[in-house]
């Protein structure tokens, strides 16, 4: 028997999302989205678990990712689109202040439920092999609301975020705005992480999850507007407001994009 989220991997999967959105004007999409959630169709996207590609950066790269920063203070990360709050958790575990974000209300108490519970007794899944608690455990916060009213988030500001689903469940249209918030809520030097999916569709294909080869470096470091079909001439280079300091092949990741998957890390200049 195939999970949720290995059915929507399937053209019918795939149609029941798409067909979902084909139905809403851009403007209507957090309801669209609100209203999955609400009917119970969560988990037409929901992975079960933390992402195993971030689980491996936190880990094994502290150089590059360390959740304290050098005042000796806690990291403050944010999640937008965080789902039923697996990254969260795991976030916090390893010694981040994590704050999760989702539209709808539902979403947000379903990640304040795992979330009281996991922390109690984390599962194995939110750690891997190089595992080592060396910085204690940072706080779990979730937030009900639009990722890109500016009042969301109440002014504050973020040492790290991490996108792994958000960016491919919007709009196209969308994605200019969604580089200009992300640069909004990062501190200068701060860091963008992401988990780059799907990139084994085609950019003529419909979504969501909408398709994001060079997506990312399109917005964030050549500030473009991530429209890359139909084809057009390249932004000029280093004009965005992040530069790209790694560029990843994870090797695990979620079995629906492993081998696939990048890890993109960007810092707020």
């Amino acid at each position: 028997m195939t999970t949720p989220a290995e059915r929507l991997q399937t053209p019918e999967g795939r149609s029941r999302l798409i067909k979902h959105f084909e139905q809403s004007s851009i403007e209507k999409h957090n309801d669209a989205w609100n209203d999955l959630w609400e009917t119970g169709s969560s988990n037409m996207w929901d992975r079960g678990k933390p992402s195993p590609a971030l689980i491996d950066l936190l880990e094994q790269r502290e150089d590059i990712l360390s959740p304290i920063a050098a005042n000796g203070q806690r990291k403050k990360i944010l999640v937008p689109g965080c789902g039923k709050g697996y990254d969260v958790v795991m976030l916090a575990l390893h010694g981040f202040d994590a704050v999760g974000l989702e539209i709808s209300s539902k979403g947000v108490s379903t990640a304040e439920e795992y979330a009281h519970k996991e922390l109690q007794t984390p599962q194995a899944y939110n750690f891997g092999p190089a595992w080592a608690n060396k910085f204690g455990r940072g706080s779990v916060s979730f937030i009900q609301g639009d990722f890109f009213q500016s009042d969301c988030t109440k002014g504050e500001k973020f040492d790290l975020i991490y996108d792994y689903t958000f960016l491919c469940a919007l709009h196209p249209e969308m994605r200019a705005q969604w580089a200009s918030r992300m640069a909004d809520l990062l501190f200068s030097g701060g860091l963008l992480v992401c988990l780059e999916f799907p990139l084994f569709k085609e950019l003529s294909h419909p979504g969501p999850p909408w398709p994001l080869q060079g997506v990312h470096s399109d917005l964030l470091a050549e500030g473009g507007d991530g429209i890359l079909y139909p084809p057009k001439p390249p932004q000029q280079a280093g004009t965005g407001s992040f530069e790209r300091k790694w560029y990843i092949k994870p090797e695990r990741s979620y079995e629906s994009g492993q081998g696939a998957d990048m890890l993109s890390i960007y810092a707020r200049k």
